[in-house]
């Protein structure tokens, strides 16, 4: 039986593709071990998939001023050696990596025992992380053809991000059943992310009187971020983070709306929903959500608000529109030429662990 570590952490983004490789990577005959930091989003979503997970220390490679950047740097060594105990014990045959933070002393602690290295990117351009672990791997997989031009010859492939196939099996009358709605009037589902966005969070609230007199409203706004005031408002449920019941959520939506992290919208090109997008702003990020939002308004997959500009009446309006024109976002989205990343992927593992087919 090969071996494979997965890492991966931060945000649910940084996991997902991960989890949905893990069936494909079992059914190949794979031993999968997962490793992450100790308390990391990471550990709570792969609990249920019973397979081992390994805590490592980590740190956070800041672009700003902060007083951790002086002891983050001890974390990371601390996690490189634990990272290289793990491995040495788990004796894996191929590590794949989806990038955060945590993944830096994992690749890097693969590479100094010669055990290869696939890399995913999701974003237009490689994240920091991706940045420090490139050089180590054996190829980097990627989502945008715009990326290849950013990656060393020879290691990029042009894959696409793995989707979780059981988003495609949801259940509408499930999801209504779960937030109480009927099943006469639109749902709108607002997602901001597995950290919540408190910009979009704030004025999908301020305009909830004009979006309930159209759609009943589903919200995924965020770890702590619930909002008392409105826990009994009819047509409007909120949940901090959803995981098994998200496809059912996904099947009632009619319209969403969602941050432009690479792997959020994939899911929603996958599912052919209308979607606007609220990217992060360069304040708040490095500016790779601002690049993923662009290229598929470019393509008329999205309509794109910018966070700046973010208003009531303009969220409202948009939303509308979005909603009237719903038929033909879904066929635009319809005709794309998304490649199947699972198995082009799954192919590269399997090369790397030298397995023949």
């Amino acid at each position: 039986m090969k071996k494979i570590v997965l890492t991966g952490g931060g945000t649910a983004g940084h996991v997902t593709p991960n989890l949905a490789l893990l069936p494909h990577l079992q059914e190949a005959g794979f031993e999968v071990t997962y490793m992450g930091s100790y308390d990391g989003i990471e550990k709570k979503l792969i609990a249920d998939f019973n397979i081992p997970y390994k805590g490592i220390a980590t740190g956070k490679f800041r672009r700003y001023l902060d007083a951790k950047n002086l002891t983050d740097p001890f974390r990371v060594i601390k996690g490189f050696g634990e990272a290289r105990k793990y491995l040495k014990e788990i004796q894996p045959d191929v590590v794949f990596s989806k990038g955060g933070f945590v993944s830096v002393p994992v690749v890097r602690a693969a590479a100094s025992l010669k055990i290869p290295c696939i890399l995913h990117e999701s974003d237009m351009t490689p994240g920091l992380a991706n940045k420090l672990c490139i050089p180590v791997a054996q190829k980097v997989c990627c989502n945008f053809p715009e990326t290849l031009k950013t990656l060393p010859e020879g290691k990029a492939v042009l894959t696409g991000s793995p989707i979780r196939e059981e988003l495609t099996q949801g259940n509408k009358l499930l999801g209504l059943d779960l937030c109480g709605f009927t099943a006469n009037k639109p749902v709108l589902m607002v997602m901001g992310g597995s950290q919540g966005a408190a910009a979009v969070n704030k004025a999908v609230r301020e305009a909830l009187p004009q979006l309930l007199e159209t759609f009943q409203v589903v919200h995924l706004c965020g770890k702590g971020k619930l909002d008392n005031i409105y826990l009994t408002t009819p047509g409007y449920k909120q949940f901090e983070y959803i995981k098994a019941e998200l496809k059912d959520l996904f099947a009632m939506a009619d319209v969403v709306i969602s941050r432009a992290g690479a792997n959020a919208i994939c899911e929603l090109l996958a599912l052919k929903k209308p979607n606007i997008l609220i990217p992060l702003p360069t304040a708040g990020s490095r500016g790779d959500q601002l690049l993923n939002a662009a290229s598929f308004e470019a393509q008329g997959f999205s309509i794109v608000i910018n966070e700046d500009d973010l208003t009531t009446n303009l969220l409202v309006n948009k939303v509308k529109e979005l909603y009237e024109k719903r038929t033909d976002y879904a066929n635009v989205m319809g005709k794309s030429t998304q490649m199947d990343s699972i198995p082009a992927i799954m192919k590269l593992i399997k090369e790397a662990a030298g397995i023949t087919e």
